[in-house]
């Protein structure tokens, strides 16, 4: 007896540690061996025909048991009682039970930021958590149309998804692992923003990841401006963002009210918000034509613009400053226009 519980035990250990192709075989090779010996036992009503011993299997196996179909014979019943029955029993609980925990391995692993997102493209990787500031940030990016795409959030001082129902979430041991940003999918991303707890875990991070992502739109945040100056001069393309709480002081205290137009404008959630968008090929005109269309055609204020070769924003543009293809409009709407809801040929006609 201690042998066969033994040998039972070491049986049904190796059924459910399994893997998936082991678990299949032995379900298979006893389907067939019941099969087989139930045939030998005359008990043709069973095995006469595929499909309805198929389905005299998975009722035994489920023990749902309609009675419709059974051994009619002493050694059918036996056979039944002895193998056929126990076993197919203990295989299908071993095949629901390995089911359920893979399916809860595998949504806790990506509730614990284990999982892989390498295959997402044209979402948004937030690199860095802060808490309500983070979770402020991704509020926006979402409100922004970031709903038909999850954004991704890389941290290295989370364990758990923070907010589970709008973002994907990866764990890293540091910001700047080149795996942990391969499995947010950084390779195939449209942006990237970068906010450590501090500028130099914001350097690194940011470094690493335009190393993995040179095409995608970086945003990297920093608190002082010597990390900003650093990555301006040596990555081109990346978009530094330094902290400007002390200006908008000095504004406050200086014009009353400056402070509350900064935040409007800047505010996802408020119905004037500063938008851009490029200006597509064959279009030239003036900034003021530009200014006066956009007014009347859409409704919005054009605020300044930006000239790739030039590569600073120009704010209050001269009258005449020339407005031409690739050049970025920047202006104040309560809404986000697309390229293509702008009439660009409307603007061509006033230009002329």
């Amino acid at each position: 007896m201690p042998a066969m519980r033994f040998l039972w035990k070491r049986l049904y250990t190796a059924v459910a540690t399994a893997r998936w192709s082991m678990l299949l075989l032995v379900a298979a090779m006893h389907f067939l061996t019941a099969w087989t010996l139930l045939a030998a036992t005359g008990e043709t009503d069973l095995t006469g025909h595929a499909a309805t011993f198929f389905y005299y299997y998975v009722v035994t196996a489920t023990t749902v048991g309609y009675g419709d179909l059974s051994p009619s014979g002493d050694a059918g019943r036996i056979a039944a009682s002895l193998y056929v029955v126990p076993i197919a029993i203990a295989i299908f609980t071993a095949i629901i039970g390995k089911a359920i925990t893979d399916i809860t391995s595998y949504l806790r692993r990506n509730h614990m930021g284990m999982g892989s997102h390498a295959r997402k493209t044209g979402h948004v990787v937030v690199i860095g958590w802060q808490g309500d500031r983070t979770r402020r940030l991704i509020e926006g990016l979402i409100a922004d149309g970031g709903r038909e795409n999850q954004p991704v959030l890389v941290s290295s001082s989370l364990t758990e998804n923070p907010m589970p129902s709008e973002i994907d979430f990866v764990s890293v041991e540091t910001l700047s692992d080149g795996r942990g940003l391969e499995r947010a999918g950084i390779i195939g991303s449209r942006t990237v923003i970068v906010r450590g707890r501090n500028d130099d875990e914001t350097l690194a991070a940011t470094l690493a990841a335009q190393a993995a992502a040179p095409d995608a739109h970086i945003v990297a945040h920093f608190e002082e401006e010597g990390p900003s100056r650093l990555i301006a001069g040596h990555c081109e393309g990346v978009e530094t963002v330094v902290s400007v709480s002390t200006d908008i002081i000095v504004r406050a205290a200086c014009d009353p009210g400056s402070s509350a137009l900064a935040r409007l404008m800047f505010s996802g959630s408020t119905a004037d918000t500063a938008y851009s968008v490029r200006v597509p090929p064959g279009v030239m005109t003036t900034f003021l034509d530009l200014l006066i269309h956009m007014k009347k055609r859409h409704a919005v204020t054009v605020i300044g613009t930006k000239c790739p070769a030039e590569g600073i924003v120009d704010l209050n543009c001269a009258a005449d400053k020339r407005i031409g293809s690739d050049d970025v409009i920047y202006y104040i709407a309560d809404h986000r226009l697309a390229t293509n809801e702008i009439d660009w040929q409307g603007l061509r006609g006033e230009a002329a």
